[in-house]
């Protein structure tokens, strides 16, 4: 008994009441059955002292895990009569404090685990997790754990508002911020000038609305809080700006294509090593039919055929089902990369080795085996076969051109724009431009790229 007495204050330390009765291990799980030893309790109703017990029966609960085990109380708890006339209950159960709620299958110390596990993985993959700690549960229950927190009845000095999507590009919500604690106050069901309007009448309070260039939150601010000083937070500016700059980028897109075909066309510079020389390039009418190349030539010509009769890219994106990128690059390169890129779409072994090759070809050096030897000494693993495909197409004149050198992006080149030079991040914050809800950015490069065009 005197273990028993021990084990308890080990392993429920906050129950008070409780008497541990045994303690046994089947199939993997600890089964602990106690009972409670309160001599009176009092009606939650009335609170007239009772001790006269109506019935007993038994409560199932998991608790924290032991040694890697689940834990399972089997309580038995009373319940008792309420001998009071004026009072409506005529009967209630005992609760264990620090063990047992009303209807809860499951300890407040597990409860509070679950909770955590909702907070940081969700529904599936927090019941994933739970049966890996040995408190296994239902998705449905691990969600339940989670409920929304009080919302003050007055708004923060310093109100963040911005919008959040519960399903992108279809469903979008509003949350609320406090700007000085960095914490969410409220969600709204939808991101409309009436809902925001009708939160901030019933919550007055805000002397400063830090939001972004949405005018429909403007409107709502100058309606519900007139005296409020409005505030665009930094992030938001910079995404705007950066917005602008890719768009910009866009529109001159077909102007780095001409630099990047007029640096391929230029003659190579003498001091150029031999490896470095322009792959041959395959001449269209000597290149066999196929059904791919078939579609990429009439793609290639429906597309500028569109574009010149005034049709957006966003248009002809939906004619096509293809992406905007995809449009673009069919309106942006030659239909000879287009072909070539589409016959050699997946990476091959013999692809780093192909400038050796096409050297010692213009050499003279058209032997296959040859060509195969010299190359597996220097790390070719593949087979002689794909070599003597490769010649063949050399003499054929089909072989696929290597494409050009690639052109950024205008992404790219957006955040070599948006980047400061020396690599560090912007350090300077003031209340006005605090940032509601702070950016994930990749860490910037170690050095500015020397071809940046900022």
């Amino acid at each position: 008994m005197g273990d028993l007495f021990v084990l308890k204050d080990v392993l429920f330390p906050n129950s008070v009441g409780m008497v541990l009765d045994r303690l046994t291990a089947v199939g993997g799980v600890v089964v602990a059955e106690a009972h409670s030893a309160v001599p009176e309790l009092r009606c939650p109703d009335c609170a007239t002292a009772s001790h006269r017990v109506h019935s007993r029966y038994g409560r199932r609960l998991a608790e924290y895990p032991v040694g890697g085990r689940r834990v399972v109380v089997k309580l038995e708890v009373r319940r008792f009569f309420c001998d009071a006339p004026d009072c409506g209950r005529r009967t209630f159960v005992e609760q264990v404090e620090g063990l047992t709620t009303r209807y809860a299958r499951a300890g407040p110390g597990v409860k509070t685990l679950w909770r955590s596990v909702a907070l940081t993985a969700g529904g599936r993959p927090g019941m994933r997790l739970c049966r890996s700690l040995a408190v296994p549960t239902g998705r449905a229950r691990l969600l339940g754990q989670l409920h929304a927190p009080d919302v003050p009845a007055h708004s923060p000095r310093v109100l963040g508002v911005d919008d959040f999507a519960f399903r992108r590009s279809r469903t979008y919500g509003t949350i609320l911020l406090d700007v000085g604690t960095s914490t969410p106050i409220d969600l709204l069901a939808d991101r409309t000038k009436e809902t925001l309007a009708a939160w901030l009448t019933a919550h007055p309070g805000a002397e400063i609305v830090c939001r972004d260039r949405d005018s429909g939150y403007s409107r709502a601010i100058k309606e519900a809080a007139p005296d409020a000083t409005e505030v665009a937070d930094r992030w938001h500016m910079l995404q705007n700006l950066s917005a602008a700059i890719e768009r910009t980028c866009h529109q001159h897109r077909a102007c780095l294509h001409k630099y990047a075909l007029d640096d391929v066309d230029a003659p190579p510079s003498a001091t150029a090593p031999p490896t470095a020389l322009l792959p041959l390039a395959p001449p269209l009418d000597n290149i066999p039919a196929t059904p791919l190349m078939q579609r990429v030539t009439d793609r290639h010509a429906e597309i500028h055929r569109l574009r010149e009769a005034t049709w957006t890219i966003s248009a002809i994106a939906r004619r096509f089902g293809l992406d905007r990128k995809t449009v673009r690059r069919y309106l942006t390169t030659d239909l000879d990369v287009l072909i070539a890129s589409a016959r050699d779409r997946r990476p091959r072994q013999l692809d780093p080795y192909r400038p050796y090759i096409q050297q010692r070809f213009t050499d003279g050096c058209t032997n296959a085996a040859q060509l195969y030897r010299e190359i597996h000494e220097h790390g070719y693993r593949g087979n002689h076969q794909a070599v003597r495909l490769y010649i063949r197409s050399m003499r054929g004149g089909t072989a696929a051109a290597e494409p050009p050198r690639p052109i950024p992006t205008p992404r790219k080149i957006t955040s070599w724009i948006m980047r400061p030079r020396d690599g560090s991040a912007v350090r300077n914050k003031t209340s006005s431009t605090r940032c509601a809800s702070p950016a994930r950015t990749s860490p910037p490069p170690a050095t500015w790229p020397a071809s940046s065009p900022a």
